[in-house]
């Protein structure tokens, strides 16, 4: 778990949660300027965010808390690098509204859908827009806590899209990526290694949306 707050614990307004540090690096450049804003890297998926959440609001309690970062997409309508939210917060879903992100329904699953088959299934089982892995673990406990929350999520890969590689079989315990695994793997079919590039190449713009989006909801 990373923490940086931009100001005193006493006087954090926002937390704003990140699974990964890629997610978070566009946004942590530009929120320096803005006063009460704290950023949490959770880890990947709903053990870690949840932990990683409850350890954090032990010593200081946000006024609000937004969980974000990158989602597959799920609806054939979304496109790569497309921020989209969900909340019951009336006063943050008109400010998302304002900064230009669309509203989605939001599922949050135990494994990364790596496959365009994937996808299509668990929009047929859940009928949601998008999939990630911690938004749902962070908004239970927004509930339980009583803090209003908001998700927000950039896509980084769409629903007519295969994942170049199944990172799921490349993850350590903790749900962090294997480098070792990785290496491997890109050893094996290195045909993938121009389709991974891309696939960093649209995260990173994704990250950058994302982050433009962020800064106009907490100005």
């Amino acid at each position: 778990m990373r923490t940086e707050v931009q100001a005193g614990k006493a006087s954090v307004k926002t937390l704003v949660c990140f699974a990964l540090e890629v997610e978070a690096v566009p946004f942590r450049k530009r929120a320096l300027k803005t006063p009460g804003v704290a950023i949490l890297v959770t880890g990947i998926g709903p053990r870690n965010a949840e932990n990683s959440l409850r350890r954090f609001l032990e010593n200081t309690r946000p006024e609000q808390v937004l969980t974000c970062g990158f989602a597959g997409g799920l609806n054939p309508e979304l496109k790569s690098g497309e921020v989209v939210f969900m909340t019951a917060s009336a006063p943050l879903e008109a400010r998302l509204l304002a900064a230009g992100a669309q509203p989605a329904t939001f599922y949050s699953a135990p494994r990364i859908a790596t496959t365009v088959a994937e996808k299509r299934q668990l929009r047929e089982q859940t009928g949601a827009d998008v999939v990630e892995m911690e938004s749902g673990a962070i908004l239970a406990v927004c509930h339980e806590s009583q803090i209003p929350c908001a998700l927000a999520r950039a896509i980084s890969d769409t629903a007519h899209e295969d994942l170049p590689l199944d990172f799921n079989l490349l993850s350590k315990p903790d749900l962090s990526l294997d480098s070792g695994k990785l290496a491997w793997a890109i050893a094996k079919a290195p045909w993938k290694i121009a389709a991974l590039i891309q696939l960093q190449k649209k995260t990173s713009r994704a990250a950058q949306q994302l982050a433009d989006v962020l800064v106009k909801v907490l100005r």
